[in-house]
């Protein structure tokens, strides 16, 4: 069913696409932590180490993926929201020929590299050969999380955030018995989990796919729909780039805090892992609010109607900010008992792993109300067309990245470590701030531009 989010109050059409996806992301947090807790339980810390030590160069893929198919998604918004839907169908179609080309240089590319990427992070000789196999499936199933993030995109920029959210939750459960059978019924290890993780991705995909063909009558493709426009490609392109680039940007930021967590060794690597997979369930509602912004503004683009982007913008913010009180809460009181979760109490450095992981969570919790400004006005500005502002942000979140690695952890060690995202949240806020206000502004002048620019 799809949904315009052109008509009506915006804060309860951004709280009503917005909470499926909640659910969608924590349940998608949530098999993706089902992985990190059965090896590191299942296993050994050692596993949970190498498991985590592959984190930011997954960051750096499957972000530039999910970037890309964020980003091929928006002009399918802005056209919905037009009610231009030859011109809808025309960009789905030519984005489907980009995310195919990706996908296929992006998989030879990533195979490739994988295991010189770890050493490059000085990723400890005991975790680097577990952490390579886990890495070398997730690559190889590049094809799966493409085709799902893609079709999800699709669907949520005809307004439907409650289809994806259903063939998550049924992929999550698989993903969880997969992760059993793979790791303990069949002695997998790491890579059964990311085994696990593809299969579930590709089944949600397929699901999608069948779901569209089946009960969406305004995607009854045309034959000369189906071909190849350069014109479309130039706008996908110019849109999803930026914002897969902008994904990797804060991704290799990450790889570099990486390399610096790996040099405290295995039991540090363990418990900011653990912390971060804490962080990935608070920061949901956050990202899903995000991502509901870029839609609504994409739409409400379409449709000309500044007036409600401006009004959904202050709506989201206020939103996000409140949340922000509850996360903050979460994490200091709860955070520490979450970690009993992913460590065995009968590892040797099960007690410094557990000090370690809290500590970064209360001190990341403190700054949680600017990633909620960052979500929230990157991804708006992203809807509406100005893709190239989020993706400075993102080279500024690198530059901070790299001092935090550089200066603050050889200053302060571990607490340089906690405060290298916080740091990297402020110095994007900084630009993003001042964006959303030039976009605002500017937007009117540029509407017929940006709307009309390919409709033929």
């Amino acid at each position: 069913m799809t949904e315009d989010m052109t008509r009506g109050k915006p804060l309860s059409l951004i709280l009503g696409f917005c909470i499926p996806m909640v659910f969608g992301n924590i349940l998608q947090q949530l098999y993706n932590m089902a992985d990190t807790i059965i090896v590191g339980r299942c296993i050994n810390s050692d596993a949970l180490a190498a498991l985590g030590a592959t984190g930011s160069v997954c960051f750096l893929v499957i972000g530039f993926a999910t970037g890309l198919c964020t980003g091929l998604s928006i002009p399918v918004a802005q056209m919905y929201g037009a009610g231009d839907l030859k011109a809808m169908r025309r960009y789905m179609i030519n984005a489907v020929y980009i995310s195919a080309i990706v996908t296929v240089l992006l998989t030879l590319l990533t195979t490739t590299l994988c295991r010189p990427l770890l050493q490059l992070m000085q990723t400890p000789d005991s975790i680097i050969d577990d952490a390579y196999r886990y890495l070398f499936v997730m690559f190889a199933g590049l094809a799966a999380t493409i085709l799902y993030n893609l079709l999800a995109g699709f669907l949520r920029a005809m307004g439907d955030s409650k289809t994806p959210l259903v063939f998550l939750a049924i992929s999550s459960v698989l993903n969880i018995g997969l992760d059993f059978l793979m790791i303990m019924a069949f002695d997998m290890g790491v890579m059964g989990a990311g085994l696990a993780t593809i299969i579930s991705q590709a089944i949600s995909g397929i699901l999608c796919l069948y779901y569209m063909t089946k009960h969406f009558d305004i995607l009854a493709f045309e034959q000369d729909e189906f071909a190849f426009r350069s014109d479309y490609c130039k706008k996908l392109c110019s849109i999803s780039l930026p914002m897969a680039c902008q994904f990797s940007i804060t991704a290799i930021g990450s790889i570099i805090i990486q390399s610096a967590v790996n040099s405290f060794g295995p039991a540090v690597i363990a418990s900011v892992t653990a912390a971060t997979k804490i962080q990935t369930i608070v920061f949901g509602p956050m990202e899903s609010l995000g991502i509901t912004m870029a839609t609504y503004c994409g739409q409400n683009l379409g449709a000309g109607r500044i007036d409600r982007i401006r009004q959904g913008l202050r709506c989201s913010i206020r939103v996000c900010l409140i949340y922000t009180l509850f996360a903050i809460a979460f994490s200091i009181f709860l955070g520490r008992f979450l970690v009993y979760g992913f460590v065995s109490t009968q590892e040797a450095d099960f007690a410094a792993i557990l000090d370690h992981a809290s500590y970064y969570l209360r001190v990341n919790a403190l700054f949680y109300p600017t990633l909620a400004i960052l979500f929230v006005l990157r991804n708006s500005l992203q809807g509406m067309g100005y893709s190239f502002l989020p993706m400075s942000a993102g080279i500024l979140e690198l530059a901070a990245r790299v001092f935090s690695a550089w200066v603050l952890v050889n200053a302060l060690g571990y607490l340089g470590v906690c405060l290298a995202s916080p740091v990297a949240w402020i110095a994007a806020d900084i630009l993003l701030v001042s964006a959303t206000f030039y976009a605002l502004a500017t937007l009117p002048r540029k509407l017929p531009e940006r709307v009309n620019a390919v409709t033929t």
